[in-house]
This record gives C-alpha cells, structure tokens and sequence, in this order.
C-alpha cells in the first residue's frame, strides 16, 4: 500500500507524468475495446459503407472527447479564455500552447483505434467489398450478362462467409485477401505518417521557435501553479473560517447555559489557537467580502509585475477605475530569508 501511495503522491505531484499515464491506458484501453468488439456487416449495398464509416470514425471521436475530459487543464483553459482581461492581458500564444498540448495526448487514443481497425482490415473489407474488380480478380465472362444491381448484391455479401453465394463470380478468398492487403497497407502507412507529424510537432518545432516555446511553455505552467495554489489558499481560508465560526458558535451556546454560573475562563493556548487560526484569515472574517474577494479575483487578476509596490483598491488592483470611497491604503510586505549553509 505504501508503494501504491507513494506512486499516487508522484503522479499528483507531476501532472504531466500522470497525464501521460491516462494517454497510455487509454490507447491500451482502445486496443482492448476492439478486440473485444463483435464487429458484424450488414453485407447490404448501401450500409456497408455506412455501418464502417461509424465504425471507424465514431469511436476515435468519443476517445477524444473523453481524452479531453479526463484532463484537467480543459477547465483552466477555458477560464483563461473567458476571463475579463482586466489588469492581465491574455496571450494567443499560451492558449494555443495549452490546447495543443492537450490535444496532442487526447489524440493517442483515436490514432490507436484508426491504425488497429485498418490493420485489422475488417472494416475496410465492409466498406469496400463492392468495388472488388471483378473483371480483373473474378470470372469476368459472367459480368456483362448480370445487372448493376446484382453484382453489388453479390459483393456486398463478401464478408459473410455463410451467405456468400457467388463463388461462381468471384472467389471470397482471393477477395478478402485483395482487400486486406490494401487496408493493411493504409494502416501502416497511416501509422508512419502520425509518427512523422508527432516527430516533427515535439522535435523539431521547439528547434526553430524556441523563444516563443519557452515562453508559452513557462506561462502556462505559471497558470496552473497560480489556479492551484489560489485553490489551496481558498481550502485554508474556509476550513480556518469554519473552524473560527464554530467555536464561535459552541462559546456563545457555553455562554448561554452556563449564564449565571461561574464556569472557567478559556485558558491561554485555546485563545492562542484561536488567535492564529483568526491569521490565517488575513482580514477576510465574513461572507461578503470573501464574495467580492473572489469576484475580484475572476474580474481583475493581479499584474505580473512582482517589483512594483501597488495599492489594492475596492474593485482590485491600481490602474483600474476606482469606486467611491475613501482613498487606499498602501500596503507593503517585507520578506526575509535566512541561510542554513
């Protein structure tokens, strides 16, 4: 259990390793939904096509969308590009950088569902079973006295091997293996291609655009770290807020039933803990401000200028257009780090 505890702490701690976890399972996952899958043709001119087409395309759709489900940044990405702009402005640049990179992993799945169901020709053999070249691989001296029709009837009927009746037309066999071969060559190829594009998308972009990769690269990271950390923040602010509240609420009940008795004053530590968890609310003690705190957070993030000392007003930070109100105070935080070494 420690060990399994241990490797869950890691995978939290880093989210790109954990993301990259999800992206292998669920290729895994997909291999395994299509082997196990009862793949079963209509062997009818006209849904053949159709019965293959969702086959192939529907599922690796579905996989991509959970893809982007399970990955956490969908949120903070569209928060980053709904919200005001405020004294932060937002950069192009960053949102594509942060869609890419979860596109990038939702799509491993699909591309494993598309490269197996082409290898595995069944699909294609569906889709394609009536543009079989009868004259080139079948008996084509029986060609011209059958309809349009017929023949696709006759065709469409390939992939099942128990109503096939048209041995006579074409031999099943040397179709099936005609129309594999071609599928198997479509996936391979298809294959090489996907892993040329992600080649060149995670090798050789960063090589001729590095400035720029760094930068959306470090930015985003930035803003995952700050929506986490603002997270945590809020989590000790509520759990300080609740704790304060009930033991206001458990000393005014003590207040009450004991009035008129003499019972003991609260001792020196119970108030010490009650004075540091009152700090950990930094000022914010009821629901109304700690509403207009997170309103101000979503409308008017701080600027990324660390070096500049700037008053925070009643809407946020300075620069914007100030409420009514007296004038603000200036406030200034003094950090000091001491050396072990």
């Amino acid at each position: 259990m420690d060990k399994f505890r241990m490797i869950f702490q890691f995978l939290q701690s880093n989210q790109e390793s954990f993301m990259n976890g999800i992206c292998g399972i669920m290729a895994l996952a997909s291999a395994q939904i299509y082997s196990a899958f009862d793949f079963s043709c209509p062997c009818l001119p006209g849904y053949n096509l159709a019965y293959s087409g969702g086959i192939l395309l529907v599922p690796p759709l579905v996989l991509f969308l959970l893809g982007l489900v399970m990955n956490n940044n969908v949120s903070m990405l569209a928060e980053e590009w709904k919200r005001p702009i405020g004294q932060r402005r937002k950069d192009p640049a960053v949102l594509r950088y942060m869609f890419c990179s979860m596109a990038q992993r939702a799509l491993i799945a699909p591309v494993v569902w598309v490269a197996v169901t082409l290898l595995d020709g069944k699909c294609f053999l569906c889709a394609f079973c009536t543009a079989v070249p009868v004259a080139t691989l079948g008996n084509s001296s029986q060609v011209p006295s059958l309809a349009q029709q017929e023949t696709a009837r006759l065709l469409a009927r390939i992939p099942c091997q128990e109503i096939y009746d048209g041995e006579w037309l074409i031999a099943r066999e040397v179709a099936v293996r005609y129309l594999r071969c071609i599928s198997q060559a479509l996936g391979w190829t298809f294959v090489l291609l996907t892993t040329l594009l992600a080649f060149i998308v995670r090798a050789v972009r960063p090589c001729f655009t590095q400035a720029a990769f760094l930068k959306s690269k470090y930015w985003s990271h930035y803003i995952d770290i700050e929506r986490k950390l603002f997270d945590e923040t809020c989590t000790e602010h509520a759990k300080a807020f609740a704790k304060v509240c009930i033991q206001q609420f458990f000393e005014a009940m003590n207040h009450d039933l004991t009035l008129g008795h003499s019972h003991p004053k609260p001792t020196k530590a119970s108030a010490e803990g009650a004075e540091e968890e009152r700090g950990k609310l930094h000022g914010i003690t009821d629901q109304g401000t700690m509403n207009q705190l997170l309103k101000s957070w979503h409308n008017c993030k701080p600027p990324l200028r660390l070096d500049q000392e700037e008053p925070l007003l009643e809407n946020g930070w300075a620069g914007g257009v100030p409420g009514p109100g007296p004038a603000p105070i200036l406030r200034k935080e003094v950090a000091t780090y001491f050396s072990k070494v």
